[in-house]
């Protein structure tokens, strides 16, 4: 790929993507990137202004507020959030930044012209022992039909060793796909003791970096962060991305539970094939928002 000329997202910002061969190559073969201060102050002024308004929001939310994940004690006094969910529903500046904006220009740059958006998520892990993320991969959460998701983060404040940066282990995106089960069956969500032991996390590479700085990850690399033992919040704001054509799975995972926005096309244009299992088939048209009538409105041309 080549270098992208800049280009002007809707708040009229100039973002510019100066990527490098050598980047391409680096995802390549460590699954991940880490691009120092690449989000611009702006940009950082309009998404942490965002995250204060929802915070604030959180003080009195009702228990069962699917927008937000609260650590136990938060509270009006003492807001402590791990997560504000799918923020890109939330509040027009995530939805700028995410769907026509820096973000999907990163996507595009990776990933190529036709770029489907998945999901978003803000990872605060709040000040003074904000949660852990355990080790694991992505892709088992949200199945899809190839291996191209990846997921564009950005911290939107400075961050160092003691905040729990998120920490990679390089080529594991090409290594194991482990089981996120725990020994009966149920659902863990990391990997075992076992898996740990040998998947080689002494290598992992812990990213941080100045506010604005980006991560990427590949969908099979093995992640984790620690605890956040500073005085001072972590948040990272989350957007997975996969081309065109890779479909995300319904009927496993949060694939039914991405949001609003999740599964749409927001760069190029959608393909007209679909390849399993090696053949390649020529699809139907995407009615997952719009209606459909049936086959007999369809042949009658009663439908488009």
């Amino acid at each position: 790929m080549t270098t992208t000329e800049p280009t002007t997202g809707n708040y009229g910002v100039p973002m510019a993507l100066a990527l490098e061969p050598a980047t391409f190559d680096r995802y390549a073969s460590d699954g991940y990137l880490l691009l120092p201060g690449h989000v611009d102050a702006a940009w950082l002024g309009r998404l942490n202004e965002a995250m204060r308004r929802l915070v604030d929001e959180s003080r009195t939310a009702e228990p069962d507020d699917r927008r937000f994940d609260p650590e136990p004690g938060h509270g009006v006094d003492k807001p402590r959030l791990r997560r504000i969910n799918s923020p890109v529903d939330l509040d027009a500046a995530f939805a700028a930044f995410a769907l026509d904006g820096p973000a999907t220009d990163l996507a595009e740059a990776i990933l190529g012209p036709n770029i489907r958006f998945h999901h978003s998520k803000l990872n605060i892990k709040w000040a003074d022992g904000g949660e852990e993320v355990k080790w694991h991969q992505d892709i088992q959460f949200w199945p899809h039909t190839d291996f191209s998701p990846l997921t564009i983060g950005v911290y939107l404040d400075d961050v160092d060793d003691d905040m729990g940066p998120m920490g990679i282990v390089p080529g594991s995106h090409t290594g194991e796909l482990y089981d996120l089960r725990n020994p009966d069956g149920s659902w863990s969500g990391s990997l075992s003791e076992t898996d740990v032991a040998r998947a080689s996390i002494e290598r992992a590479d812990y990213l941080k970096g100045p506010a604005g700085s980006v991560t990427v990850h590949n969908c099979c690399c093995v992640h984790g962060s620690a605890p956040n033992r500073s005085s001072r919040s972590r948040p990272l704001l989350l957007q997975t991305y996969s081309r065109a054509d890779s479909y995300p799975l319904l009927g496993v995972g949060t694939n039914g539970k991405a949001g609003e926005n999740a599964h749409q096309l927001v760069r190029g244009t959608l393909p007209l094939t679909l390849t399993v299992q090696g053949r390649t088939m020529p699809t139907a048209p995407d009615w997952y928002r719009g209606s459909y009538g049936s086959i007999f409105t369809v042949q009658q041309q009663e439908q488009d």
